[in-house]
């Protein structure tokens, strides 16, 4: 249950530190968005029929309270123990009959993952949908080696056929309605494999048993098979992924050799860790009780299933956010997309402008942890946010997004890349924060001193007619979209003094 999309038809590209080519800083990109209505028309009733959905399937659960925290300390747990259990993970996968890979990074994913299908002398793959590989670009660096990757969720379907960018975790083409994936599907099948259908409309029968026709062929044709997972059990070596369709299952059981590509971070002690997952994931996700298809997988059977599995444990930056002690929670996340379709700042500005496979609240915060923050892009995604805290009320492993988001700004406000000077860790001052920075010394300066600071309120009363609608010079940005507060007639020290405390106008 993963996956993407996007607002424009354009590449799908992504860099190998996972930011899609060319994207502009989050202000500029969502200021386009908010421009295109259909865009918002589709956004807003996607993740209002979602968020509706979910609401009710959570409140069926008792103990939903109890999940979200048995949730949030398994994941902990292991976080905390991660260097333990993956060696596990790779004991219960060998044993097994899997090999283990360990990759460092995107490069060296891709390097493992086109050796593997080329090893097999195919030219092409089919995937279930997954995030860490979007994240890693392995579509792009496969074609570059003359192999051809199809993406078999409906979703990332559309998303491919139409030369296009994920934009949604859970429902990667929430941007399109069916009158343009009927149009897509006429246009780009015949050049991808099995045509659609003469006369196709925008039925969502019709569109699915196009893409059903479209796929099988490929199924029964392919010899290897890409997947990611939602979870990895370390006691025994098993993946598991969750989807709603089946096509991941049949990528999953009809290829000869299996490849999952996954986040160590989405690993699990036990077997029975897993009860908890698969009660909380479906119902903050799709809002069912439970998903259609469950699919879990543990080395090779001689009879059953692919005939060689490889496992390739993908870091990344996880290491990196997994010592940072307020970060790390991002990487609790089970990636059911709850937060993106309560955020109000996704709601308007779509995915693609957060410019990476995670968009919403939760890129927000994880990926400027995975690729630092040196770029334009990931520099603004901390503020990408209202803090309005519902990202946090509806999270099933309770990701206190807003923390995250505050301590990431002050990261960015501080400066780039640390650097150690003896023992200490020094962050550079960054640049277009001279102004912040100073504004926060003056009001350190006069919160320090009562004197300055009664003056300074009672001369700001007495001249509040005057005041400017939108701040000045470096803050006009800020107050372009904020009203500025509106100075009371008299300082509360003053209305204080005059009225002993308010007991005067109670008289």
């Amino acid at each position: 249950m993963s996956g993407t999309s996007g607002t424009g038809r354009v590449s799908g590209a992504s860099g190998t530190n996972g930011t899609f080519v060319g994207m502009p800083a989050f202000p500029d990109a969502a200021r386009e968005a908010v421009r295109d209505e259909r865009l918002r028309g589709n956004l807003r009733h996607a993740t209002h029929t979602i968020r509706a959905k979910r609401a009710a399937a959570v409140a069926e659960v008792s103990d939903w309270a109890e999940l979200r925290e048995a949730g949030r300390r398994i994941k902990d747990h292991t976080l905390r123990h991660l260097d333990h259990y993956l060696l596990r993970l790779e004991e219960s996968v060998t044993a097994a009959g899997g090999t283990v890979h360990w990759a460092a990074d995107a490069a060296e994913a891709n390097r493992i993952v086109v050796g593997l299908v080329k090893a097999t002398g195919e030219s092409e793959v089919v995937k279930v949908k997954s995030m860490a590989t979007q994240e890693i670009g392995l579509n792009e660096a496969l074609e570059a080696e003359g192999i051809r990757a199809y993406e078999t969720d409906l979703a990332e379907l559309i998303v491919q056929l139409g030369h296009d960018r994920p934009s949604h975790i859970l429902v990667p083409a929430i941007h399109r309605n069916r009158g343009e994936i009927r149009d897509v599907f006429r246009s780009e099948m015949t050049a991808w494999g099995r045509p659609a259908p003469e006369g196709l409309t925008d039925s969502p029968t019709e569109l699915a048993e196009a893409a059903r026709l479209h796929l099988r062929e490929k199924f029964l044709r392919a010899k290897v098979g890409v997947s990611g997972a939602n979870f990895m059990v370390a006691e025994t070596g098993t993946l598991v992924v969750v989807e709603s369709e089946g096509n991941g299952r049949m990528c999953l059981t009809l290829p000869e050799t299996l490849i999952s590509v996954v986040g160590i971070e989405k690993t699990i002690p036990t077997w029975r860790d897993l009860e908890v997952f698969l009660q909380t994931l479906p119902r903050s996700s799709t809002a069912e009780r439970m998903n259609p298809y469950t699919s879990l997988w543990t080395g090779t059977a001689d009879d059953d299933g692919p005939h060689a599995f490889h496992l390739v444990l993908l870091d990344n930056g996880r290491t990196d956010t997994l010592a940072d002690d307020v970060g790390r929670q991002a990487l609790r996340c089970i990636r059911c997309s709850a937060c993106l379709n309560v955020c109000p700042v996704y709601e308007r500005a779509g995915g693609h402008a957060y410019g990476s496979v995670y968009p919403g609240p939760i890129g927000a915060i994880l990926s400027p942890q995975l690729r630092g923050t040196a770029s334009g892009i990931d520099a603004s995604l901390p503020y990408a946010s209202s803090l309005c805290g519902a990202c946090y009320e509806v999270c099933p492993v309770a990701i206190d997004i807003p923390e995250v988001l505050v301590h990431l700004r002050e990261r960015v406000a501080q400066g780039g890349p640390a650097t150690r000077a003896g023992n200490k860790v020094v962050l550079r001052p960054a640049k277009g924060h001279a102004a912040e920075r100073a504004a926060m010394r003056a009001a350190r300066w006069a919160f320090g001193r009562p004197g300055v600071l009664r003056t300074g309120q009672r001369l700001a009363a007495r001249t509040r007619r005057l005041h400017p609608r939108t701040l000045p010079g470096p803050g006009r940005a800020w107050s372009a979209t904020r009203d500025l507060p509106e100075v009371p007639a008299e300082p509360f020290r003053d209305w204080w003094d005059r009225t002993d405390g308010g007991r005067e106008e109670t008289r």
